[in-house]
């Protein structure tokens, strides 16, 4: 799989340098064509809702929200048009077939997460922001809606806007069926990378292959792979995927999302919630 079709739906953050950033990166190593789309609030999102099922919303209420959402798409627009244009990116319809990088705004779709997972199918890959942790955006229901409901995989852009993508990828191996999907739809970051590390942590492995024998399986298909095993971690194996990746200079991290359940996850912590949390690299993700 190659990714020439990359969505980024677009919320007015502080992490859309490193979103749109991420979106050329990988566009421009694929001659890919990048097209952005605003993530508008639905109304039942800011307004009360009571036990009766009815809606405290004023028409002034609503004519306010819908003009400010107006406005907040219009802002996002102008930001992604002025990111291509001074990265020489044409500007063309949604959907139109090139054979260099390109980019195109589509305003269409319902408001709230769902149009996400709707438009995602249509993609090869879906670039979100790290959902942030001290402001509303980006928010996590945006990457659960393209994780869980597009069957495409996500990129995951951090906060700092990364200069490199993909040329050292460390994989998250932990034997399990969601990495093993992970790793597949990574395929063409994974065969275009200068070095690629299969990492995997003591305790944080479910029954299935060992990193030894993922690396083994990837040389075989042309992609030379090393295999580092963490034995005896001082950490939770999220913590220490990072600071592996970290210290191996990587530049993408492929991690399958989610293991265990989310509502475990969100309880008892897990690998998935950590990285979402905390990664300073751009994470490529799939369930």
């Amino acid at each position: 799989m190659t990714f020439r079709n990359i969505l980024v739906p677009i919320e007015d953050s502080a992490l859309l340098p490193s979103m749109l950033q991420c979106a050329f990166l990988t566009a421009k190593r694929f001659s890919g064509s990048i097209e952005g789309m605003p993530v508008r609030r639905a109304l039942l999102e800011v307004v009360a809702v009571g036990p009766d099922g009815f809606v405290g919303a004023t028409a002034h209420l609503v004519e306010d929200f819908e003009r400010d959402e107006a406005t907040r798409a219009q802002r996002c627009k102008d930001k992604f048009v002025s990111f291509m244009g001074d990265h020489g990116v044409t500007l063309v319809e949604p959907l139109t077939a090139m054979d260099s990088v390109v980019a195109s705004w589509n305003e269409q779709g319902a408001p709230g997460d769902a149009v996400v997972g709707n438009r995602g199918r249509l993609f090869d890959l879906i670039v979100v922001g790290r959902p942030a942790r001290d402001t509303s955006t980006p928010r996590m229901s945006t990457l659960e809606a393209g994780l869980f409901d597009s069957g495409r995989p996500l990129l995951i852009a951090p906060p700092e806007t990364p200069q490199a993508l993909g040329e050292t990828v460390v994989i998250a191996w932990n034997g399990s069926t969601e990495t093993a999907r992970t790793i597949a739809f990574a395929d063409a970051f994974l065969r275009a990378a200068k070095k690629v590390v299969v990492l995997s942590v003591e305790g944080a492995m479910v029954p299935g292959p060992t990193g030894a024998e993922l690396a083994q399986y990837l040389t075989r298909k042309g992609i030379a792979a090393e295999p580092k095993d963490i034995l005896n971690p001082d950490k939770p194996a999220g913590e220490v995927m990072l600071r592996e990746a970290m210290a191996l200079g990587a530049d993408l991290l492929v991690k399958g999302g989610y293991t265990q359940s989310r509502v475990r996850q969100m309880i008892f912590g897990g690998a998935t919630s950590h990285i979402l949390a905390n990664a300073e690299m751009p994470v490529f993700m799939a369930h």
